[in-house]
């Protein structure tokens, strides 16, 4: 299981919402199965449909 508060520590130098997408599609593609968000992320350029779009990024390599 794979939480999104555990993928920002072990990224301190992500910068973007961008970045964030970026990096859950390259978990996804390496084998991850399930992604729970526990926390929303402070970035500014964070969107208000957050979820959807991280959701959609993760699931984007089936």
């Amino acid at each position: 299981m794979l939480w999104l508060s555990e993928v920002l520590i072990q990224n301190p130098d992500m910068e973007t919402f961008e970045q964030l997408k970026e990096e859950l599609k390259k978990r996804a593609s390496e084998g991850e199965l399930f992604f729970r968000m526990d926390v929303k992320p402070q970035f500014e350029d964070t969107p208000q449909d957050w979820e959807d779009k991280l959701e959609a990024a993760f699931t984007s390599r089936l």
